[in-house]
């Protein structure tokens, strides 16, 4: 049985383990979910769907979620190049020091501006007040401040000389803001430096193809209208709103 991978590419963990899923050469079975349209929630989801969120990995009985856990099972499973997730202990502890920064820092300041710029005007019919608007993107420059002054400092890469999974699940971070037209990299030289050392690593065709379906924010409108809004995500919206 084909390993079973279930993603949408909205979301960056998903783009991370689709990502690595493709350049490892890892056979799989893209099992797209929609979540702008609950897919999640319903049958739809199969025998996964009490888990009600995505990435999920799916290897005939083994279910696992959370995207660095798949990240690091893929790695270890599929015997991948070592830079991935380095056998040398001070290295990989770089790399989980990252996997840990990231969830409470770039990866949901990056998502609270992409759903203020891209998502929550088209469903108030309102922009975003001026205040919480500041307040998203100082979180933001913030953690893209730390990222290049802790994380990458003068290296190439968050490990040094290599590309790792740390770079990978930072840069589909980095983009999700960058796809509502905010450009992250004006102004910051360092960033832009790995963001283009980055795609070269991954390849500039899976790198776009990840990454296309957030580079087509405008479409959210008409996205919603022919789907509807699920009731869950409405409200989660509407919270973050208020």
């Amino acid at each position: 049985m084909a390993l079973e991978l279930y993603l949408d590419l909205h979301s960056q963990p998903c783009r991370s383990v689709y990502i690595f899923a493709k350049l490892a050469n890892i056979p799989f079975e893209f099992k797209a979910v929609d979540l702008s349209s609950g897919e999640n929630y319903g049958e739809g989801f199969g025998k996964v769907s009490i888990l009600r969120k995505v990435p999920v990995l799916k290897d005939e009985a083994f279910i696992l979620t959370e995207s660095t856990a798949i990240l690091q099972y893929l790695a270890k499973k599929y015997s991948t190049p070592d830079h991935w997730y380095p056998a040398d202990m001070q290295k990989r502890a770089r790399v989980d020091e990252y996997l840990s920064w990231q969830h409470t820092n770039i990866r949901p300041h990056g998502s609270k501006v992409f759903w203020f710029r891209g998502v929550l005007p088209v469903v108030t019919g309102a922009p975003v007040p001026k205040e919480k608007m500041d307040s998203a993107m100082e979180d933001l420059n913030t953690s893209l401040k730390l990222f290049e002054e802790k994380f990458l400092q003068d290296k190439p890469f968050i490990i040094g000389d290599q590309i790792s999974l740390a770079d990978l699940v930072a840069i589909v971070e980095v983009m999700q803001p960058f796809g509502t037209g905010l450009d992250v990299f004006e102004g910051r030289p360092t960033l832009k430096a790995w963001m283009d050392r980055v795609k070269k690593e991954i390849g500039v065709e899976l790198f776009d193809e990840a990454h296309n379906i957030i580079m087509n924010v405008a479409l959210l409108p008409q996205t919603f209208e022919n789907k509807g809004l699920p009731d869950a995500l409405k409200m989660r919206i509407m919270k973050m709103f208020n």
